[in-house]
């Protein structure tokens, strides 16, 4: 009888894999589900609602998740006897399940998990499990699921019952008079499938349907583990040895832990930390991280896993290489965000592998790209336990499903680390606050790291938050001031201020000027860099924002690194002269320090990190930092005026108020605190606090209490990627590289034909879609636009009724 079980595939061969056996996919999914019960720990969120049982529930539904695939139909679609099954496997799976377990809420929450870890319940799309079988007869179901071979039921039953026995599950007592027949393997089916569908059609409890969705992301992560052939990371480098090993590492560089550092390492609980730039807030938190890890070790067990969260892809590639160097093995961190694969790609790259090949005549770029997108899925699939992303990739959980619910589940008994908060609006730092909250709820830490903390800013954490949170200030560390203070009445790009920049950058000065917008950008840079040129060099003048090729982004941010990275007080010989003109991007992504800075009027907090890339340690003289007056324009579509047609008026005003006032004074990180209390106070900053509160109960109302958990939320993903992503196109004139680089790898690795593709790739704005047009054959958007290596997109050609002006685009 068990010979049949050898014929029974879970998923045929392909060019990567070749096919896979029904009973190994099985054991495997229930040992992945193991191992992540001892990965995530005890769930204090859901073992009320399981009494007990979550986790022997999750490996159950592990085990009996695929077994329905035992049906002919699905197995000569395997076998490509037919083209389509057109049947649902995991509602067949649901007539296993009653033999195997006794207990009726048991089952009814393991049918529950089988049911739905591929499609949802309820939707509109006419996908879900109700449109498919609801009213569906029993007769009619058995019609439609086919025939079954009369040994294959009962040989997998068997398998089934002696497996869940070794596991140390439930195996039931329960033994049928006859041999597991079609008709009594789909009567049980519709049956439970019809509990289920009746079970949840109603709104449930907010416990309960929270519950329910962690079961759902622990079954399909274990599913998705499975099919992968992945394995989650076992320990946790920020543990205990954490802090004996940064000690060792101080001491060979003649340094030793500061006193906020040490305070750090022994709170347990939330944390505000404020800490003024180069007080070392990011090895403080690191240790505060250690300390929360193995407290929550003590309650729950686990390996708790640690988020390290920022606004921007660039700084997040920056962080994650820092992690890598500070915890010793790069390898223990991972990038989650959504152009992760391309940073694991320009790490794996080296400068000569472009001209080498490997033995099949390609590139070593495509070995190289099929290494990072191994990387990438890795990382999507929570294999590494040090993980730097943007809180959007953490938000998505709030979409639940299959293809979520996992995010949410990872986060349980995890500690966030969240920096450069000041970077997001109110309406997403309200959802961020409504997802701090449901991470506490999870058995989760939270630390708030800035330079300049706002008491507006730290009391929303503290009231979000059930648990108090310790604040830790840094303000006297015997730190040098570094800036001067200057303002002026007229624009940058004024000819006045071009002659300033001038007389600076003719004294061998390093010169940073930020602008706005693209367009200022484009416009200073034209009239500055020839003449830095002819006096410094070819590579003394460099321009970036947004809207360069991802190619030529990577190395511009290279070339700036490698001209004025932060150098120590002992290398000021070392330091080179020259001018960057940058956009918002250069605020928080690069490690860079220059002599001077001239920057538009912005928000308080955008200039203070503007002011952080000047005499970045405090190893010079006072460094002016120089702020212009804005230029009042409208946006299309929207009320209201905005500086050079970026930020809010009121925003910018407040600002500028205060700068007026103090130009002229040496400032540090004390003064920015106080102006940022000052601003928060105004009319405008009570505003902006009503907005934070308001976004944060609509967030958690709308997508957080899972009143109705099994509900598709698909059609919520667009909203998503609108609010924190935009969209990205090619130009037309790379249309046949980009071709080419698809097409690279051949048919044997076609992801990494795509990656290599995506280095034409260009950021849009979603908005600036109409500006494109949609290439069917590439799966791309094209734009007909002027461009060039150094310059980025100037222009946009052929669509008259969308008129492109660079300054709209960030």
């Amino acid at each position: 009888m068990t010979d049949i079980l050898s014929t029974l595939r879970a998923k045929s061969a392909r060019q990567t894999r070749p096919a896979e056996l029904l009973t190994v996919h099985l054991s495997d999914t229930r040992l992945a589900a193991a191992g992540l019960r001892q990965r995530v720990g005890r769930l204090e969120a859901a073992e009320d609602i399981f009494d007990g049982t979550f986790w022997t529930v999750v490996e159950l539904a592990a085990l009996l998740h695929d077994s329905g695939k035992v049906l002919d139909g699905f197995q000569q679609m395997l076998a490509g006897l037919i083209r389509a099954w057109g049947e649902r496997h995991e509602v067949a799976s649901l007539g296993f399940l009653p033999p195997l377990i006794d207990d009726p809420e048991m089952l009814s929450w393991v049918a529950t998990a089988v049911a739905t870890h591929h499609r949802p319940l309820t939707g509109e799309n006419g996908r879900d499990l109700q449109t498919l079988y609801g009213g569906v007869t029993v007769t009619e179901l058995e019609r439609r699921f086919g025939p079954l071979d009369p040994r294959a039921a009962p040989a997998l039953e068997g398998w089934l019952r002696q497996s869940a026995m070794a596991a140390g599950l439930p195996a039931g007592t329960r033994r049928a008079d006859a041999p597991r027949t079609a008709t009594s393997l789909v009567g049980d089916a519709h049956r439970l499938l019809e509990e289920v569908l009746d079970r949840w059609a109603d709104r449930v409890g907010r416990e309960e349907g929270l519950a329910a969705v962690l079961l759902q992301g622990a079954v399909t992560l274990s599913d998705h583990l499975s099919s992968a052939h992945q394995t989650l990371a076992t320990t946790q480098p920020l543990d205990a040895t954490f802090r004996p090993r940064l000690e060792k590492d101080f001491a060979t560089r003649g340094r030793i832990l500061r006193a906020h550092q040490l305070q750090a390492a022994n709170i347990s609980g939330h944390l505000l930390l404020r800490g003024p730039t180069g007080s070392g807030k990011t090895e403080a938190a690191l240790l505060w991280a250690a300390r929360q890890v193995e407290a929550l070790i003590a309650t729950g067990g686990g390996v708790p896993r640690v988020f390290f969260t920022l606004p921007y892809l660039a700084s997040i590639n920056s962080m994650a290489l820092r992690l890598g160097k500070i915890l010793g093995a790069e390898e223990t961190v991972g990038v989650a965000h959504s152009r992760a694969a391309s940073y694991h790609l320009a790490q794996a790259i080296a400068p000569q592998d472009g001209d080498e090949e490997d033995a099949h005549g390609d590139p070593c770029r495509v070995d190289a790209a099929t290494k990072a997108l191994s990387r990438a899925a890795a990382t999507k699939l929570f294999r590494e336990s040090v993980r730097v992303a943007t809180p959007y990739q953490l938000l998505r959980a709030a979409l639940a499903g299959p293809a979520h619910s996992g995010i949410l589940l990872d986060a349980a008994n995890s500690v966030f680390i969240l920096d450069e908060l000041h970077a997001y609006d109110a309406r997403r730092l309200g959802y961020i606050l409504a997802s701090a909250r449901l991470w506490e709820r999870l058995g989760g830490r939270v630390a708030v790291l800035s330079a300049t903390l706002p008491r507006a800013l730290a009391c929303l954490f503290e009231n979000t938050l059930e648990a108090s949170a310790t604040v830790l200030d840094s303000p006297d560390l015997g730190l040098p001031t570094r800036h001067l203070l200057q303002t002026r009445g007229h624009h940058l790009t004024d000819p006045a201020a071009l002659e300033e920049i001038r007389l600076r950058l003719s004294r061998g000065e390093s010169v940073l000027v930020i602008a706005n917008n693209v367009a200022h950008a484009h416009a200073l840079y034209e009239q500055l860099a020839p003449q830095v040129r002819e006096q410094h060099g070819s590579d003394a003048a460099l321009l970036l924002h947004s809207r360069f090729r991802r190619l030529d982004r990577s190395r511009i941010e290279q070339e700036i690194t490698d001209r004025f990275a932060t150098v120590g007080s002992d290398a000021q010989s070392g330091r080179r002269p020259g001018l960057l003109v940058a956009t918002q991007v250069v605020e928080v992504s690069l490690d860079v320090d220059f002599d001077t800075l001239f920057t538009g009027a912005a928000p308080l907090e955008a200039l203070l990190q503007r002011f952080g890339r000047v005499n970045r340690i405090g190893a010079r003289r006072l460094a002016d930092v120089i702020v212009h007056h804005p230029a009042w324009t409208t946006r299309r579509g929207q009320p209201g005026e905005y500086a050079d047609g970026v930020y809010p008026r009121e925003a910018v005003e407040s600002a500028w108020r205060i700068l007026t006032r103090d130009q002229g004074q040496a400032i540090d990180e004390a003064d920015a605190t106080e102006w940022l209390d000052e601003v928060y106070a105004t009319d405008w900053g009570q505003q902006w606090h009503q907005e934070v509160l308001e976004r944060r109960e609509s967030f958690d109302r709308a997508f957080l209490q899972f009143r109705y958990p099994y509900e598709d939320r698909t059609a919520l993903a667009e909203t998503f990627d609108e609010l924190f992503d935009g969209t990205e196109a090619i130009l037309a004139e790379d249309q046949e590289a980009y071709a080419a680089a698809l097409s690279a790898p051949g048919d044997r690795n076609r992801g990494a034909g795509r990656l290599l593709a995506d280095e034409y790739l260009i950021p849009m704005p979603h908005w600036a879609g109409p500006l494109s047009r949609y290439e069917k054959r590439l799966k791309v958007r094209v734009i007909d636009g002027d461009y060039h290596p150094d310059h980025g997109l100037t222009a946009v050609r052929g669509l008259p009724q969308h008129t492109y002006r660079p300054g709209e685009i960030l």
